[in-house]
């Protein structure tokens, strides 16, 4: 994947990032146990998963809401945020076939604020409900002399027995990648969104509704679909959420295939509007953002009907 010019210029390096992932997972790949490792090896995958004894497993993922939080600062509305949040974490879990069953979030903000508190537990209340999970708990982080507003993030695990866990080795020539349509930004990008938009009213209307809430709207939950499939009598053989990096993201299953898209879903008029304003290529915008598609299932051929 080149480094997108726009993305970088806006604050924001992949390849830094990259990086960056990579000296720190070398770190801590030097910690020695006293004991065998419970890790499932599947290194650069959507989620980890930890064996819990021959059978099962737990699966594990971390994330947050980026700087979207910002918006939602711009616009006084804290109770969608707690949707990014959950859906963040779960739609990686249900990568590795893992059913989610809970999330602890951390809060740090500059200074509690119960009102706004109360609209981000809404937000969380409510992404839990569409994922099917619990929060037990949290924790809440005063941080005045660090945080400037506040941060979101959030812990989630699922269970998955050993012997279903989805990795996408088994990912072959001639199978059918099928997509699903994203709500729009999701939570990714809104570094480069932002600065394209710059100087544009919250309020404008140009795409057929406020600019705020087109860029406030939650992110998807896929979890119920994804269960339903994996539930069903279809065969599947590869799951990817659609994050940052766009459609490259396929690249994390683990076959040694490449996609060829042939049919993308139809990117949300505010991808253009970005793109426009920013003078972003095609090619950067499907390396940053969803596009449309929120989530990508690969199955055989023989079964893309179904």
């Amino acid at each position: 994947m080149s480094e997108p010019d726009a993305y970088a210029q806006a604050g924001v390096s992949q390849s830094d990032a990259d990086q960056a992932v990579s000296r720190l997972v070398s770190a801590l790949g030097k910690a020695k146990l006293d004991r065998p490792s419970r890790q499932v090896d599947l290194s650069g995958h959507y989620a980890a998963v930890m064996k819990l004894d021959d059978t099962n497993g737990i699966a594990l993922s971390t994330d947050g809401v980026g700087t979207k939080l910002l918006i939602a600062e711009e616009l006084g509305r804290f109770d969608t945020i707690g949707i990014d949040c959950i859906a963040m974490n779960v739609n990686d879990i249900i990568c590795v076939g893992a059913e989610p069953i809970a999330m602890l979030d951390y809060l740090a903000v500059e200074k509690a604020d119960p009102e706004q508190c109360e609209q981000i537990g809404t937000g969380l209340a409510r992404g839990a409900e569409l994922a099917g999970i619990e929060i037990p708990g949290g924790e809440l982080a005063q941080m005045g002399d660090m945080v400037r507003g506040f941060d979101i993030a959030g812990a989630c695990f699922g269970t998955v027995k050993l012997d279903s866990i989805i990795d996408g080795s088994a990912v072959a020539p001639g199978d059918v990648v099928i997509g699903l349509p994203s709500s729009g930004i999701h939570s990714n990008g809104y570094t480069l969104a932002r600065r394209a938009l710059e100087g544009l009213s919250m309020a404008d209307d140009r795409l057929g509704k406020p600019l705020g809430e087109i860029l406030i709207e939650p992110t998807e939950i896929y979890v119920k679909a994804i269960m339903d499939l994996l539930s069903s009598s279809a065969v599947v053989h590869g799951l990817a959420h659609i994050t940052s990096g766009g459609l490259d993201n396929l690249l994390r299953l683990k076959s040694e295939v490449t996609y060829e898209i042939t049919d993308p879903l139809e990117p949300q008029p505010i991808f253009g509007l970005i793109a426009e304003r920013a003078g972003v290529s095609e090619e950067e915008m499907y390396e940053v953002f969803n596009m449309g598609c929120g989530f990508c299932c690969v199955v055989p051929a023989s079964g893309e009907e179904r």
